[in-house]
C-alpha cells in the first residue's frame, strides 16, 4: 500500500490532479493516521522539487502571493488542533475531511456554473481550510484545485504555481513534524528512502499521462476509490 501510495504521490506532482487523495488514503491505513501524515511530507517534498524544476515557466507567483498567507495561518491553526488528538480521533477526522473533500469535488463537477467569488475573503476562507486539512492530513489539494478553478489558469499554469505553492507549504510545515507531533523521525525517513524509487516511476508515469488521461473518467474513477477508502479508514 505504501508504494503504490507513493506512486500515486509522483503521478499527482507530475501533474494529474486529484488523484493525491487516494495516496492519504493508503498511507493512513499502511501507517495509521497520524504517523502518516509526517511520513509521507518528505516524500512530498521530493516531487514537489521535480515538479517545480518541470513547470517552473508556467508559475503564476501573483496567485501564490494572494494564497499562501491564509493557508499558512490555517496550518498553525492545524498544528494546534491536531498536537493533542488520540489516534482514534484523528483516524475519524481524516475520514470526514477524506468524505468531505469527495463531496465538495463532486459537488464542483456536477455544477452548472464554474464562476465562484474572487474577493479576497473567499482567498481566506479556502486558504485556511486548505492550511487546516494539509496539516491533519495532507488534503489541501481539493481546496487549492477549486480557488486556482476559480482564477480560470490554463492546465500548465495551474500546474506550475501548485508545484511552488505546494513546495513552500510542505517545507513550511516539517519543522511542526519533526519537533511538535514527532511524526518525522530517522525511522520514518529510512522508510521514505526505501519508497523512493516509487516517486519517480509515478512521476515518469505522470508526465505522460497528464498528455492522454480522459478527464471525466479519472475524475470519476478518483471519486468512488477516495470514497471508499475514507469508509474503510473509519472501519479499520
Amino acid at each position: 500500500m505504501a508504494l503504490a501510495a507513493t506512486f500515486v504521490v509522483g503521478i499527482s506532482k507530475a501533474g494529474i490532479k486529484g488523484v493525491a487523495i487516494i495516496n492519504v488514503t493508503l498511507m493512513a491505513l499502511a501507517f495509521g493516521a497520524k504517523e502518516s501524515t509526517g511520513l509521507v511530507v518528505p516524500l512530498l517534498i521530493l516531487a514537489d522539487i521535480f515538479a517545480v524544476v518541470y513547470y517552473n515557466r508556467h508559475t503564476q507567483w501573483s496567485y501564490i502571493i494572494r494564497f499562501l498567507p491564509w493557508i499558512l495561518v490555517g496550518i498553525l491553526i492545524g498544528v494546534y488542533i491536531g498536537m493533542d488528538l488520540d489516534e482514534k480521533t484523528f483516524k475519524i477526522g481524516m475520514a470526514f475531511i477524506i468524505l468531505g473533500s469527495v463531496a465538495m469535488m463532486y459537488w464542483w463537477d456536477r455544477k452548472k456554473t464554474k464562476n465562484v467569488p474572487s474577493h479576497w475573503s473567499f482567498a481566506g476562507f479556502i486558504g485556511i481550510l486548505a492550511g487546516i486539512t494539509t496539516m491533519i492530513g495532507n488534503l489541501a489539494g481539493a481546496f487549492s484545485n477549486i480557488f486556482f478553478l476559480a482564477m480560470r489558469l490554463p492546465k500548465n499554469e495551474f500546474i506550475g504555481t501548485a508545484a511552488w505553492l505546494f513546495l513552500i507549504i510542505n517545507l513550511f510545515k516539517l519543522p511542526f513534524h519533526i519537533w511538535a507531533w514527532g511524526t518525522i523521525t530517522a525511522e520514518t525517513l529510512m522508510i521514505n528512502l526505501k519508497l523512493a524509487p516509487a516517486i519517480f516511476l509515478g512521476l515518469f508515469v505522470g508526465v505522460r499521462l497528464v498528455k492522454i488521461i480522459k478527464e471525466d473518467f479519472y475524475r470519476k474513477m478518483i471519486l468512488v476509490l477516495t470514497a471508499l477508502g475514507a469508509i474503510m479508514i473509519l472501519v479499520k
